[in-house]
């Protein structure tokens, strides 16, 4: 085997295919194509070798037989302790230099896991977020479960921002009706951008009776590609308008939300402080984390083969559409429900594959450099703990999942314990 390194992140390997190799290869071939073949005189399958080869030739075994002695050396390559395959080998050999009794080469050109040249990871510093409640805090926390609270009801007078408005509507091209554009006591908060731009704003300062011609253009981007960026016009008859009005801070209100031990607004207010502490410490905690780990990445170099990002993205796509059909939704459906077109979500999941498998890599130099290795009680505990979150026994985790694997998931991770622990909160 010989072994040219092209690049931080490709391996090239070299190998010699001996005339005993790919005779073995050509016997492996024919053991194969043997079983069904038939010619006069012979029982299907019982044709000797050289009946096989003077009718047929021995170059029709060739293909078999390159096959072959192919797996068989690129398991020799896999199995090289220095690299790590990572995706499908470009494979280099010339056909016509392929002759029974001859050597010849074969190569594959590989993507290996990348060297990772390690930056500053000890001493990082990051901000915290504050910490501190303010009155504003909580007031605004106040208000917001009053919103929930909130009913509507009905409004004299003209639409503003922020009314809803009943309504019926029709949408016409080029005066001709169009399909999906009629509705009938349609209710829509002004203001919520929901309908077709420029539709919200030519409602203000309409009263319960009107009727109007809404003038508006559809994006180019819009689902319905003989409406998208087309200009339309819907006519439409306001039934009525509503008004929001939001509950008011008493203990009468208070002691309706039920909370254990707060009955009161003063036991409400402590009652929320406790809480945004708690979530702004939680908070401040993971921002903190997130900014040191990605100090950690970004001072780091690594070339990341396409491979790797590839393998990544598919599996989160992979995983999106798993859960578009357990909803019993078109994939495409459920990624518009969340507003995303799948060109828009496949782009995201490459940029979000690519930052994981970045920060995989620095975190697993790490812990090589440092020596971070889980024990033999820690990795039993974490076979434990799986084979109870999947409900599986521990022995069908541990076929699932080796244990190499499974060591070198807790080293990153002690990687990155132990990045966060020699880091140090910039209070100034």
């Amino acid at each position: 085997m010989n072994i040219e390194k092209l690049s931080s992140n490709r391996v090239k390997f070299t190998f010699e295919v001996t005339p005993e190799e790919f005779e073995h290869g050509l016997d492996h071939a024919f053991e194969h194509v043997s079983k069904d073949v038939e010619i006069d005189g012979f029982r299907k399958g019982k044709v000797p070798r050289s009946i096989f080869e003077k009718r047929f030739g021995v170059e029709s075994l060739f293909e078999d037989a390159i096959n072959h002695v192919l797996h068989h050396k690129y398991h020799d390559a896999i199995a090289h302790p220095d690299y790590e395959i990572v995706g499908d080998p470009k494979i280099d050999i010339d056909i016509n230099n392929v002759k029974r009794g001859q050597p010849f080469s074969v190569s594959f050109d590989c993507p290996v896991k990348p060297e990772v040249e390690l930056g500053d990871y000890v001493g990082l510093k990051a901000t915290p977020l504050p910490t501190v409640v303010t009155e504003e805090d909580i007031k605004k926390e106040i208000a917001s479960l009053l919103r929930k609270e909130s009913t509507l009801e009905p409004k004299d007078g003209v639409i503003e921002e922020g009314d809803t408005a009943i309504f019926d509507f029709e949408g016409f091209l080029d005066d001709v009706p169009f399909e999906g554009g009629k509705a009938e006591n349609h209710e829509l908060e002004i203001g919520s951008n929901n309908f077709i731009p420029g539709f919200e704003s030519q409602m203000i300062g309409m009263k319960a009776g009107d009727k109007k011609d809404i003038n508006v253009t559809f994006p180019e981007s819009y689902h319905a590609e003989s409406l998208a960026g087309k200009p339309v016009v819907f006519k439409l008859t306001l039934h009525e308008v509503k008004r929001q009005k939001t509950a008011e801070a008493t203990d009468e209100w208070v002691k309706t939300l039920k909370r254990d031990g707060v009955e009161t607004v003063a036991a409400l207010q402590e009652s929320i402080k406790v809480e945004l502490t708690e979530k702004k410490a939680t908070d401040s905690d993971a921002k903190f984390r997130s900014d040191i780990t990605s100090q950690a990445v970004e001072n780091a170099s690594v070339d990341v083969p396409e491979d790797m990002i590839e393998s990544e993205a598919n599996a989160m796509i992979e995983n999106v559409k798993n859960q578009s059909k357990q909803y019993g939704i078109d994939y495409e459906m459920f990624l518009s429900m969340n507003g995303l077109s799948k060109d828009a979500f496949e782009a995201q999941a490459k940029t979000e594959a690519k930052a994981r498998v970045t920060a995989n890599l620095v975190f697993e130099a790490i812990a090589a450099k440092e020596g971070l290795t889980p024990n033999k009680a820690t990795l039993d505990q974490k076979y434990e703990d799986l084979a109870k979150q999947y409900n599986m026994d521990v022995k069908d985790v541990r076929k699932a999942l080796p244990e190499s694997a499974l060591a070198k998931d807790l080293g990153s991770q002690m990687a990155f314990d132990f990045v966060i622990e020699k880091a140090v909160r910039d209070e100034s």
